[in-house]
């Protein structure tokens, strides 16, 4: 049995996003910061009821009536908002014996929670503020957490959501799910902050571990729940919940004991999450009904071939064409490393660095990593001269001391 101080904290995780979600439903978009508000409260009057009272037999039940109380105490309190939205919520009196209509039931949860993911995925805010916006409301994150996963601080932040709530109110964003053609239109963007979001915590330079995880977890979380809503249960829907599965099975064999980073060909495969890895493989699966390919798609087939760790030319030869395709459909100079490594990989080094001379130099220590790692054994001083700049440009004590082995191993 969980004590107060175990228990609060996940279910903060668990209902913060859930409540903030149906409260803002019903309040609109333009007040959810006082849905937010709203919320925290409750949360705060659960901390110091519980640790006297101890933990009731309900706990969900309980916040979710505390919840509702507090949203008609500020109704009742706050005249502004009673005579601007009250009437909206056809609040009935309450000598009508009828009670504020905040229902809190999973289909409910879901549809606020899928309403407010497209509202908030809206092109006219920064793609990192979509992405703490999701992180705040529909993940139930706190700013401390937000500031620390982007490597910034909560005076930042804060201003970030506040401008981009500011943004959303302007262009008067409604909390309803779009059209059918506006679902398809918009789809795309709401996928992509679920991969950034994603990213961010996979590849995130936070030593906060845990922290990564539950970002991962919550992109996965956000993911599913729209390949439950038969609008949104599109192929790449689909891929890119296969690409999250199998990159989310190796999370555990990134980081070794010391917190240092292990990288992909050290990985203990042992420690790889075979459900996670048959799910993707799942998702993958479906995902291949329809005729569209998507960068998911091809992502998620890369990640695939890498949850197999055999090390063959074949398997990097597989790897490389669907970086070609990928390279066609979406180019970016990151692709364009990740496809040269490849190369090196399936034909070996002497091809790799025809093709490698070929791109852009770029200010980032993976360029010339990979300058160094296809340079060794060839020209070992040389190698070592890309090694020390990429040392010099990586921005992390882990990348740079993956570089360091590097170097000490030529």
């Amino acid at each position: 049995m969980q004590n107060e101080k175990e228990l609060i904290p996940h279910l903060f995780r668990r209902e913060f996003s859930k409540m903030v979600t149906v409260i803002g439903k019903l309040f609109g978009l333009q007040h959810i910061e006082v849905a937010e508000d709203i919320v925290s409260e409750t949360f705060l009057i659960a901390t110091e009821t519980w640790g006297i009272k101890g933990i009731p037999p309900n706990p969900t039940a309980w916040l979710y009536t505390v919840a509702k109380n507090k949203t008609l105490e500020y109704l009742r309190r706050d005249k502004v908002f009673a005579e601007k939205v009250g009437p909206a919520l056809a609040l009935a009196e309450e000598s009508n014996g009828q009670t504020l209509a905040l229902d809190f039931s999973s289909q409910n949860i879901n549809d606020s929670q899928l309403q407010m993911l497209f509202a908030i995925c809206n092109p006219i805010i920064p793609a990192e503020a979509q992405i703490g916006l999701a992180l705040r409301i529909l993940c139930g994150f706190g700013i401390d957490e937000i500031a620390d996963a982007f490597l910034s601080n909560k005076e930042t932040i804060n201003k970030r959501l506040y401008r981009a709530r500011e943004k959303l109110r302007e262009a008067k964003v409604k909390l309803e799910m779009p059209g059918e053609q506006e679902i398809s239109n918009r789809l795309d963007n709401v996928l992509h902050t679920i991969y950034l979001l994603f990213n961010e915590g996979y590849y995130s330079t936070t030593q906060n571990k845990v922290l990564r995880q539950d970002m991962c977890v919550e992109a996965l979380r956000l993911g599913v729940m729209l390949s439950g809503y038969e609008k949104t249960n599109l192929p790449k829907t689909n891929a890119l919940i296969a690409l999250m599965c199998f990159h989310s099975s190796r999370f555990n064999a990134r980081q070794g004991s010391d917190n240092a980073m292990v990288l992909y060909a050290d990985q203990d495969e042992a420690l790889w999450d075979k459900e996670l890895i048959r799910q993707g493989n799942r998702y993958l699966n479906i995902s291949a009904k329809g005729n569209e390919i998507s960068s998911y798609h091809l992502e998620a087939a890369i990640a695939q071939l890498h949850s197999k760790k055999d090390d063959t030319p074949e398997k990097w030869e597989a790897i490389l064409q669907l970086y070609n395709m990928l390279l066609q459909l979406n180019y970016s100079p990151a692709v364009a490393l990740n496809r040269t490594f490849a190369l090196y990989k399936a034909r070996g080094a002497a091809e790799a660095i025809v093709e490698a001379e070929k791109l852009p130099t770029q200010n980032n220590h993976f360029y010339f990593t990979l300058l160094g790692e296809l340079y060794k054994g060839i020209d070992n001083q040389y190698a070592k001269t890309q090694f020390e700049k990429a040392y010099t440009l990586a921005k992390t004590q882990n990348d740079k001391d993956v570089i360091r082995l590097k170097i000490k191993s030529i």
